[in-house]
């Protein structure tokens, strides 16, 4: 199975994607890119247009400049990589109108902590934020604290009785190791929402000793899609079953890509490619039809601290410097969580640390995953790079786990 949706299913739908394909004829650096693709009235038409990666996407958007029929036009961070922030279109409401359809895990009665960070054109608090208004539930919009506020916060959350929370699987480590290690019990917490990674197993252990109540409920998706799928806590936690408006596709070569049936979406999303690869199978949930499952991604993009780091466009930017031969970047982790990232230069630097000061002020994920200490990012001039000792190959990033 290579579709979500079925011929029938999709083919109202398709309508949505020929206008969209006309938007993307009309982009100047497209120019003869879509000229021999008939507009796609069948799954099979469809799959033979070609792909957008977000560089694509980037340039669309660059000239469409699209904005919403109703309410304002947000635009949001869609990239968190190297250089100036990338942007993705939003109408208000961020489209979770067409989610709560088909998705209703907060309740009116609910109690709801956005532990998302707020601001910098993030998207995901205001997307959750737009999820709780529709439920009618309370809500705490709490967003990021500093390490020496979680105490009298997580008092806070369990004198307030909180039955959910949601944030980044990172995000919500901190929460609940912060919890345990002072003996703080949630004991009313019953849903924990996720979205922006994967999920972490090793949260279940916290989870179990805070909140034995609690399971999680996670969405997936991007800044470009917007949310694609969600599952339960009786799914698996890399498995998702996409909305009846967001076509998924698995291609040949095993990469999904991804197609809005929405009317009202303002990106051009037109078999996008995020970057995951994928498979389309039944949930061991038992519900109807094929869920997405995801294997993880397959471009050079690292998660640090819940944002993507674009390891490619990092290592060009340092190995433009002269007397550098080649560069790596080492993310060092415990427990799942990445707590430095290190340039490792060969070659000859006279200046690392300005070029660290500089990498650290224009990378929006290095700037952003380490405000609050920004000493565990460094550059470093190394005798050799880390190589595989069993194939000699030498990746442009490698992941340690200390413990």
């Amino acid at each position: 199975m290579t579709f979500s949706l079925t011929e029938a299913a999709a083919a109202d739908g398709l309508a949505v994607a020929r206008r969209t394909l006309e938007l993307l004829r009309g982009v100047p650096e497209f120019e003869g890119r879509y000229a021999s693709c008939p507009a796609p009235y069948t799954l099979a038409e469809l799959a033979a247009l070609p792909p957008l990666a977000k560089d694509d996407l980037n340039t669309a958007l660059a000239h469409l400049e699209p904005a919403a029929e109703h309410g304002a036009t947000w635009l949001f961070q869609s990239g968190g990589s190297t250089g100036a922030p990338k942007v993705g279109y939003a109408p208000t409401g961020f489209y979770m109108a067409k989610v709560f359809e088909h998705w209703q895990p907060l309740e009116r009665d609910d109690v709801f902590v956005n532990a998302w960070g707020a601001g910098r054109m993030w998207g995901a608090h205001f997307l959750a934020a737009g999820l709780a208004d529709l439920s009618g539930c309370r809500v705490i919009a709490l967003g990021s604290v500093t390490a020496e506020e979680y105490p009298q916060w997580l008092g806070f959350l369990a004198d307030r009785k909180v039955t959910a929370i949601g944030g980044t699987p990172s995000v919500l480590r901190l929460w609940f190791a912060h919890a345990r290690a002072a003996g703080i019990e949630l004991p009313s917490l019953r849903k924990v929402l996720w979205l922006g990674e994967a999920w972490q197993p090793q949260l279940e252990d916290d989870l179990a000793a805070v909140a034995p109540k609690a399971r999680r409920h996670g969405m997936f998706g991007s800044t470009e899609t917007w949310v694609v799928g969600s599952n339960s806590p009786d799914c698996p936690a890399d498995t998702f079953h996409p909305f009846p408006h967001q076509l998924v596709h698995v291609g040949d070569d095993g990469l999904l890509d991804f197609t809005s049936l929405d009317p009202a979406m303002l990106n051009p999303v037109l078999r996008y490619r995020t970057g995951d690869a994928g498979e389309l199978d039944p949930c061991p949930c038992g519900r109807p039809g094929p869920a997405m499952r995801v294997l993880g991604r397959r471009d050079n993009v690292v998660q640090v601290r819940g944002l993507g780091l674009h390891v490619d466009e990092l290592l060009a930017r340092v190995e433009r410097e002269p007397g550098v031969a080649r560069a790596q970047v080492l993310v060092t982790e415990r427990g799942g969580r990445a707590q430095g990232v290190d340039v490792l230069v060969l070659g000859s630097l006279p200046d690392p640390q300005a070029l660290r000061r500089e990498l650290l002020s224009a990378t929006f994920t290095l700037s952003t995953a380490f405000v609050h200490d920004p000493e565990n990012v460094r550059v470093r001039v190394v005798d050799a790079l880390i190589s595989n000792e069993r194939t000699g190959k030498t990746a442009g990033f490698v992941v340690r786990e200390e413990s």
